[in-house]
């Protein structure tokens, strides 16, 4: 049974949002909705990290309902804390795939600057063993063993902060539409040896809904044609290799496998580029570099919109900003704009129209959600 995503629904991302997040859920659903053709839908599933959190709001699919004039669905919140958006769209489309129900609204908010994020944001790691690290030394750490490991210089990534500020650039949802140069990411304060500002997501708040169907019950011009989850041991150093990204590697490979398509097929990535090398290790995991090249691929300009990966197609993770739980909906939205050639000034050239590869992930490659999307 084929799941189409008939529409969605975006909010500015910013520094703060004067609104809470399920009233930013509430305006999220009812938008999409208007725009699919629906008139309701049978389910909503919410992803947002911190709600309960920085808020003191937990049951938040239920409230969004409620605030969209649709209560009396079903509804249930969704977490896998920075990938909580993508499970959430699993969720869906699992529920659609089994018959029990036609159509789901998939809304995710955050308000990061509710309260202090980085409490939560360590509550992704493990509570004992990684009790004085944070995702950005992790990430740091992973950083510097690459450019050691592969005789790799600092210098070779920055075209991933280049690339995604270029197209935050021409987006007017994103949180930074400045263009960066080489210099300006090589000169950023260092934020934990060897990442700099650029090489990192910044807090922010957002939100973002999808509305997904059943082919026979609202058919769509974007067909969500796989999803796949795998994970990898929790704490990074109790994998035999760190630089490995065996959960992207094996989402990717179940998607590969109950679709038909296989790393050629692919026209444009939404990486999950909260940090640099996350990108890089994605790009390799997913077989589009060989094992310690994935950099090549931006030092060559390959990742740009015109080159032959386009990754971030409107400024990704690092310049539209990461909400933390609403990040895969805009991911999933974004793609819907590229596929529906409604990306206004950053749709992609007509040739790159075409199956469209989306990686989500919760905590430091821990957990690793795939989708697949093309035109229907």
């Amino acid at each position: 049974m084929a799941v189409h995503l008939l529409s969605a629904s975006r909010l500015p991302v910013a520094k703060s949002i004067n609104q809470n997040s399920w009233e930013m859920g509430g305006t999220l659903v009812r938008e999409a909705l208007e725009r699919s053709g629906l008139e309701s839908v049978d389910a909503i599933y919410a992803s947002s990290m911190m709600s309960g959190e920085l808020e003191g709001q937990m049951h938040l699919a239920s409230l969004i309902a409620d605030e969209a004039g649709l209560a009396g669905v079903e509804a249930m919140d969704i977490s896998a804390v920075s990938a909580s958006g993508a499970a959430a769209i699993r969720a869906a489309y699992l529920a659609i795939q089994s018959g029990e129900v036609n159509s789901v609204a998939v809304v995710g908010v955050e308000r990061m600057s509710a309260g202090d994020a980085n409490p939560v944001l360590r509550k992704a790691l493990h509570a004992v063993r990684e009790s004085e690290k944070t995702m950005v030394l992790k990430n740091a750490d992973a950083l510097a063993m690459y450019l050691k490991n592969h005789s790799v210089q600092y210098e070779s990534f920055v075209n991933f902060a280049i690339n995604a500020h270029r197209n935050g650039a021409k987006n007017p949802l994103a949180l930074f539409q400045k263009e960066v140069d080489e210099a300006k990411v090589v000169e950023a304060r260092i934020i934990a040896e060897p990442l700099r500002l650029y090489d990192c997501s910044p807090v922010c708040d957002g939100g973002a809904c999808i509305v997904l169907s059943r082919s026979d019950h609202k058919a769509g011009d974007v067909k969500l044609a796989a999803s796949a989850c795998s994970t990898d041991r929790f704490v990074l150093e109790d994998r035999q290799d760190p630089l490995d990204f065996l959960a992207a590697r094996k989402s990717f490979q179940k998607a590969c496998d109950s679709s038909g398509r296989n790393t050629p097929d692919f026209k444009f990535f939404e990486v999950h580029d909260a940090f640099n090398i996350m990108a890089c290790l994605c790009l390799e995991a997913c077989g589009f570099a060989s094992k310690g090249r994935g950099f090549r691929l931006a030092e060559d300009g390959d990742i740009y919109a015109d080159g032959k990966l386009p990754i971030a197609t409107m400024g990704g993770l690092k310049a539209r900003g990461h909400p933390i739980g609403a990040t895969a909906l805009y991911q999933a939205a974004e793609i819907h704009a590229q596929l529906t050639e409604t990306a206004g000034a950053n749709q992609l050239p007509a040739e790159k129209i075409g199956p469209a590869l989306m990686q989500s992930i919760g905590g430091a490659g821990t957990t690793l959600f795939t989708h697949f999307f093309e035109p229907a």
